[in-house]
């Protein structure tokens, strides 16, 4: 059975967890061509009601005088710039008040600059890009004319993809090689099966391996999880055509929040499913 209540993704719980903070430090390092070696000196500061689509999915931390903000995502979503800023709100609010800092008085309030990323490891082909908040403005107008860019790295984290990266963070390398390991097991078995086959074949010297096994049963919820909701956002793609994705998607939103996958699959492929959902929740 799927945990229908857990909301966290397992990049998160690779790279997000204060047990596993070296891991983490190597995915900075890698990502920033850095070179920092001590783990305790990153501050996990991942804000726990960080929502998208009913799953918890970014790590943020501090590190020498920078914020970083990571997300995972396995859809393409270019809006990405937008909802980082949000959440870039939250973590300066936390920090400041963390630091009994007075942002209104006369001297300048020192900040954490902030760094921030996609990892992107969706079936769809895209490459590495810069995402930038002014792509989301109106046609005719750019950067220039306001006063607010967010700039956001995406990076493409599938198996074979930025060998380079990879080389420099091995746990990362890894996680990319146990996803691929399910989508090909799952070519001809169940995805929970996939999942245990993937662990079981995992090599010995993986560094992650002993994580996984010592956590199977909550890996496999968070696998089985997320591939249940990418399958359900790939039939929303394709019913959103139809009914429009604006309510179409507020439903799936509001199911995948409450932990109705099941329910959710349903709406995204019977239409007779949809109404009696709409009229349960009030979406007209």
């Amino acid at each position: 059975m799927v945990n229908k209540e857990h909301k966290d993704r397992l990049f998160c719980f690779l790279f997000g967890r204060e047990e596993n903070r070296k891991w983490t430090l190597s995915l900075y390092n890698a990502v920033n061509g850095t070179g920092y070696t001590d783990p305790e000196e990153i501050e996990i500061t991942t804000i726990s009601d960080a929502v998208y689509m009913g799953m918890k999915n970014d790590v943020a931390f501090l590190l020498h005088c920078h914020m970083s903000l990571y997300e995972h995502q396995s859809t393409y979503n270019p809006n990405m710039p937008v909802r980082e800023l949000m959440y870039l709100g939250k973590l300066y609010d936390k920090y400041i008040h963390a630091h009994t800092l007075n942002i209104y008085g006369k001297k300048i309030v020192p900040l954490p600059v902030p760094r921030l990323a996609v990892f992107y490891n969706g079936t769809e082909e895209h490459e590495d890009e810069v995402l930038r908040l002014s792509d989301a403005f109106p046609e005719g107008l750019d950067a220039a004319s306001s006063d607010v860019e967010v700039r956001v790295r995406m990076i493409n984290v599938n198996y074979g993809r930025n060998r380079e990266l990879m080389e420099a963070c091995r746990p990362l390398s890894e996680y990319t090689w146990f996803v691929e390991e399910i989508r090909r097991n799952r070519k001809d078995t169940g995805i929970e099966e996939a999942v245990d086959r993937a662990i079981d074949h995992m090599p010995e010297d993986f560094e992650i391996k002993g994580f996984l096994v010592g956590n199977r049963a909550e890996v496999k919820d968070m696998c089985i999880t997320e591939y249940n909701e990418a399958e359900t956002m790939q039939m929303f793609r394709e019913e959103g055509r139809e009914e429009g994705e604006d309510r179409l998607g507020e439903l799936i939103k509001e199911l995948l929040s409450r932990g109705r996958i099941s329910d959710a699959e349903r709406a995204a492929a019977d239409k007779a499913a949809r109404k009696g959902l709409y009229e349960e929740f009030g979406i007209v």
